[in-house]
C-alpha cells in the first residue's frame, strides 16, 4: 500500500464539488495534469471511453477509477483521489452514486494490469474505504494508505 500512498501524494483533493459524472471525471483529470503526470488532453479521453464504453469504471460502491490510453496523454505512472463533496451517479446501477474517484495512468498493459490490482486490493477493504471518506486531510488520507489507519493529529 506505500507505493499507492507514494503516488498519491500531492496528489489528493477533499470536499470537490462536481454536477455529475462528466464533471467529476473531468475534476480528477485536473489532479493528474496539474501533476504534470498527464497532459492536458487525458481528462477528454477519460470522458470518451466512459461515453463509448459506459460506466464499467465504477468498481465498488461509490468509487470511480477512471483512465485512458496510455498513448492519450499518460507522462508517468500515476494516481490521484478526488472525494466529493457530494456524491453523483455515473449510470452503474449496482454502484451508484460515487464519492470516491481515482483517476489514474499507466504507460503500458502491464502497468495498467498491477495499478488495477493494487487499487482493487486496497479497496476490497470496507473499513478502509470508509476511513479514506472519514480523512480530514491529504496527510490522513495517504495515512490509510500506508497503515491503514488515519494518522494520529
Amino acid at each position: 500500500m506505500s507505493r499507492l500512498a507514494a503516488l498519491l501524494a500531492g496528489r489528493v483533493r477533499l470536499g470537490v464539488q462536481a454536477g455529475g459524472w462528466e464533471e467529476a471525471v473531468r475534476a480528477a483529470a485536473d489532479v493528474l495534469t496539474a501533476a504534470g503526470d498527464v497532459t492536458a488532453s487525458y481528462g477528454d479521453a477519460m470522458v470518451r471511453t466512459v461515453r463509448e464504453i459506459g460506466p464499467y469504471i465504477v468498481v465498488a460502491p461509490g468509487v470511480a477509477l477512471p483512465h485512458a490510453r496510455p498513448e492519450d496523454g499518460v507522462v508517468r505512472t500515476c494516481v490521484g483521489m478526488v472525494r466529493l463533496a457530494r456524491p453523483v451517479p455515473f449510470g452503474n446501477e449496482a454502484n451508484d452514486p460515487v464519492d470516491l474517484v481515482f483517476p489514474f495512468g499507466t504507460r503500458d498493459h502491464e502497468e495498467h494490469i498491477e495499478m488495477l490490482a493494487e487499487l482493487a486490493r486496497f479497496l476490497s477493504d470496507p473499513e478502509r474505504v470508509a476511513r479514506l471518506r472519514e480523512a480530514r486531510t491529504e496527510e490522513e488520507v495517504l495515512a490509510v494508505l500506508r497503515r491503514g489507519a488515519p494518522a494520529e493529529g
